[in-house]
């Protein structure tokens, strides 16, 4: 899959795709209407780019036009993952772990989380 990025606008337009897909413009400012308060108009620009970067498929062969996610959520989270660590926290994990922790934005089951994260980490590792 190419490299795609997305606009924090584009990731709530993709989130509504993958969430239920197809969906018309019609459903999507319905859904965004209250969180955003964008026009049609604005979605309809933002869906064109998103076709434009091959996210976003449009079937025009009905009466309205449907919208369909073309990369799968878990395609695009490796890249977006990597690009947000690389511009907030210089690349580094342990830095924006100890953002988290210090500022006590985790919860004991986030750290819960982690820690088997980082035992199942620790496992594969050791047998390679």
């Amino acid at each position: 899959m190419a490299n795609i990025n997305l606009s924090d606008g584009e990731w709530k337009l993709m989130n509504l795709l993958w969430k239920s897909s197809p969906r018309t413009i019609s459903e999507m400012v319905n859904l965004l209407e209250k969180d955003t308060g964008w026009s049609k108009t604005t979605i309809f620009v933002m869906l064109k780019r998103l076709i434009g970067k091959g996210a976003v498929r449009v079937d025009d062969s009905g009466r309205v036009q449907q919208y369909y996610p073309m990369i799968k959520r878990k395609e695009i989270i490796p890249a977006e993952t990597d690009s947000f660590l690389s511009r907030v926290y210089d690349g580094s994990i342990g830095l924006m772990v100890s953002s988290m922790a210090g500022r006590k934005a985790l919860s004991e089951e986030d750290i819960a989380e982690l820690r088997k994260i980082l035992d199942e980490a620790e496992a594969k590792q050791g047998k390679e």
